[in-house]
């Protein structure tokens, strides 16, 4: 199996689909010849999104059997609710929308909570590690932002982080990237929760 990796910048997962429908063909218009609109139902208004969602990856796959080469796509996506709760997911398929709406199910599947403290920053110093990536995370005073890039700023900005320092070493595969980052975020602990397992409260 060869892949062939197409790398996006991290974007809304509205403005990725919205992509996605302009190159591909235009449907029908609802106007008749006649100028006069057609009997078909509207489309109700969209609900608001409990999770804000992004895409940080699309990449191409190509696997050879034994007609040919067949492509496939794969979809990374993050998802938060800025007050703490957030995941991420992949997802594939032979299409752009199917892949990204596997990813979102994916992340859905698996939301993960994380203590924010007074500043909208992290209660303290952490770091995390999946395969060759390690990420560093330190707490920031209040009106620094977030100073990370990429996969980084995306899953801290969805989980509502606005104040925090961050370093990434070793690959820069954004898979490895954003595990990395949520294993460090895993690690995050509250004063209160330090005390209740010290003293067994």
């Amino acid at each position: 199996m060869s892949m062939e990796n197409q790398e996006l910048n991290v974007a809304p997962v509205a403005e990725t689909e919205e992509k996605v429908e302009k190159e591909a063909p235009k449907a029908r218009s609802d106007k008749r010849r006649d100028g006069k609109k057609s009997a078909r139902p509207q489309r109700a208004a969209r609900e608001p999104k409990e999770y804000d969602e992004r895409v940080v990856r699309i990449s191409r796959i190509s696997k050879t059997v034994k007609g040919g080469r067949r492509m496939r796509f794969a979809a990374l996506v993050v998802i938060g609710n800025g007050k703490g709760k957030y995941g991420f997911g992949t997802g594939k398929s032979t299409e752009v929308p199917e892949a990204i709406k596997k990813s979102l199910d994916d992340a859905k599947a698996h939301l993960k909570s994380l203590p924010i403290v007074k500043n909208g920053t992290i209660p303290h110093v952490v770091e995390g590690e999946f395969g060759a990536t390690k990420v560093f995370l330190k707490p920031a005073n209040a009106g620094t932002g977030i100073v990370a890039g990429g996969p980084v700023r995306a899953i801290l900005e969805l989980a509502g982080i606005k104040n925090v320092y961050s370093k990434v070493y070793g690959s820069r595969c954004a898979t490895n990237i954003i595990k990395a980052t949520a294993a460090a975020l895993d690690k995050l602990k509250t004063r209160e929760s330090v005390k209740a397992a010290r003293f067994g409260e």
